[in-house]
């Protein structure tokens, strides 16, 4: 089975979920509600779940080989890194283009321009 698409559908940059994505393999079968975990020993993602009436939660889909979770984390960590990157790009971009605006000296009407340079140096 091929992952052939992986999009980060929500970044939050507070708490301890970062982000929440959806892989899709073959091009054929989607998997959405994976988590993007910060843990104690860093990030980790852990697969969509719902929560039993004894109070823990159960996985509703989830790789079955160690081998199959590492494509799939892999393959979600490249794609949060990148969306990451391109974020930090834009702002800043954005930083950049906030400048100063300059504005233009428009003389004023009837006024000779030598009579508001003579005021302005004898205050």
């Amino acid at each position: 089975m091929k992952i052939t698409d992986v999009r980060v559908r929500k970044i939050n940059e507070e708490g301890k979920m970062k982000a929440i994505v959806s892989v899709t393999f073959d091009d054929e079968f989607a998997v959405h509600d994976i988590k993007i975990i910060e843990g104690l020993n860093g990030p980790f993602i852990a697969m969509p779940s719902r929560k039993m009436s004894e109070g823990d939660f159960r996985d509703i889909a989830h790789p079955l080989t160690s081998e199959t979770r590492n494509r799939i984390k892999d393959a979600i960590f490249a794609e949060y890194e990148k969306v990451l990157a391109l974020r930090k790009v834009e702002a800043e971009q954005a930083a950049a283009k906030v400048s100063p605006i300059a504005v233009p000296e428009i003389p004023l009407p009837g006024v000779d321009e030598s009579e508001t340079e003579a005021e302005s140096e004898t205050e």
